[in-house]
């Protein structure tokens, strides 16, 4: 299951996937050196929210240490050190990205916030009766309900563009729904549900021929595959902090200068202000106009420990490793008949979605967790996506670079056992 990005990586770099030490990996995770109910702890729920290693953490006690205080606001050593560790942290994730320059960055909660903010100030503007706004049938719930929003406040039509059964976008359909109606595209990177990765350059190109503004929803793309927006082309694309190992409450989203530019503002308050009277308020520049009141600040430097730690070891080593441990995870799980997984595309990443049959997956995950394994069982905020595979739910085991074959042998294992419990 090679990805178009794993090949494209594997060009440029003949290393091994044994270049990359998981068990060193592992020890830069604190969390990761306990036991849940008396076993060693097997962590199989990254898509969720990945763990943090010890230098995302330094670099958070580091701020609070030694460097609190507010940005933007004072002349003293405190305030400048601060702000200059958060402006940093943009430079990071805007490299990390791919984006041209830091003032294409927004700090916000996380992908969420970033896609209501671009829902809110830029295609709320732009659409009324009748215009349609595309996502695709294996988006988040987070890509989903924002634009049923807008269309509520509009008038306008959610369309969407359908999947096969191996969980693939099915690129004709899609080329289809993109009509003189459509005022907007926003589609997933990689699914957190099943694992896909959309084939985005191309579904960029076809939406531009025809003058249609992308968001591309990165959260689960950003942890396992180089991202460069600048090559991609598209308008808005969002990554969330707690996926790619950073603390959770922040993340980023890039949008072209242009168009931020142009956009109104998304909240009102402190530091997104030039100046302020009761008749008039002048708004601050880019990317400061969105971003309200006082930021995570520690959350953002967080971000970019994190960023930065992804990068120091290399996509490269990263791709390869786990492209080698999924095919290991699925071959393992396939030797267990009643497996029967959800979400079989050609191009994955680290997801595994799965069902035992006559097992509801709230027993497996329950059993599982007794065994000290943590997986995700439920909808995974893709609701529409179960709809899709008519299944309630499914089990979902997602990998990261700290896991291991191990890591795999106990979760194949203990889901024998399952078995055993319930024949």
């Amino acid at each position: 299951m090679v990805t178009a990005a794993m090949k494209q990586v594997k060009m440029k770099t003949a290393s091994p996937a044994s270049s990359l030490d998981p068990y060193r990996i592992k020890q830069d995770f604190p969390v990761l050196q306990q036991q849940s109910n008396g076993r060693p702890l097997v962590y199989l729920d990254s898509a969720n929210t990945s763990q943090k290693p010890q230098c995302v953490i330094d670099a958070i006690n580091k701020f609070y240490a030694h460097d609190n205080a507010n940005i933007h606001r004072g002349v003293y050593d405190l305030s400048i050190r601060a702000t200059k560790a958060y402006e940093n942290a943009r430079g990071t994730i805007a490299k990390f990205v791919g984006a041209s320059r830091p003032e294409e960055i927004i700090f916000v909660r996380g992908t969420t916030e970033a896609i209501n903010l671009v829902a809110q100030t830029f295609v709320r503007n732009r659409v009324g009766q009748g215009d349609e706004i595309l996502v695709t049938a294996m988006e988040h719930h987070s890509n989903i309900v924002p634009w049923q929003i807008v269309c509520q406040q509009t008038g306008a039509v959610l369309k969407v563009a359908p999947i096969n059964d191996a969980g693939e976008i099915i690129l004709d359909a899609y080329r289809e729904k993109l009509t003189a109606k459509t005022k907007f595209v926003a589609m997933t990177h990689v699914s957190n549900a099943l694992g896909t990765v959309n084939p985005i350059a191309k579904m960029i190109e076809l939406a531009h021929e025809k003058d249609i503004p992308v968001l591309v929803d990165g959260a689960q793309a950003a942890p396992h595959i180089p991202i460069n927006v600048s090559e991609l082309g598209c308008d808005f694309y969002t990554v969330s902090s707690h996926k790619m190992f950073g603390p959770t409450g922040v993340g980023a989203l890039y949008g072209r200068l242009d168009l931020l530019n142009a956009m109104p503002p998304y909240q009102g308050g402190g530091d997104m202000i030039l100046s302020v009277t009761f008749e008039h308020t002048t708004y601050n520049e880019v990317p400061y106009k969105f971003e309200a009141g006082t930021p995570h600040i520690a959350g953002a430097i967080g971000f970019a420990a994190a960023a930065q730690y992804i990068l120091d070891i290399g996509f490269d080593k990263l791709i390869a490793y786990e492209h080698e441990l999924l095919d290991y995870a699925t071959k393992s799980l396939a030797t267990i008949p009643e497996v029967r997984m959800i979400g079989t595309a050609a191009e994955k990443v680290s997801v595994l979605s799965f069902v035992l049959d006559g097992v509801h997956p709230h027993d497996v995950g329950t059993i599982l967790d007794q065994q000290g394994i943590a997986i995700r069982t439920g909808h995974h905020c893709a609701q529409p996506i179960m709809d899709r595979f008519d299944v309630p739910a499914t089990i979902r085991a997602s990998l990261a670079i700290y896991n291991t074959k191990e890591d795999i042998d106990a979760l194949a294992a203990s889901l024998k056992n399952v078995m055993e419990v319930f024949r």
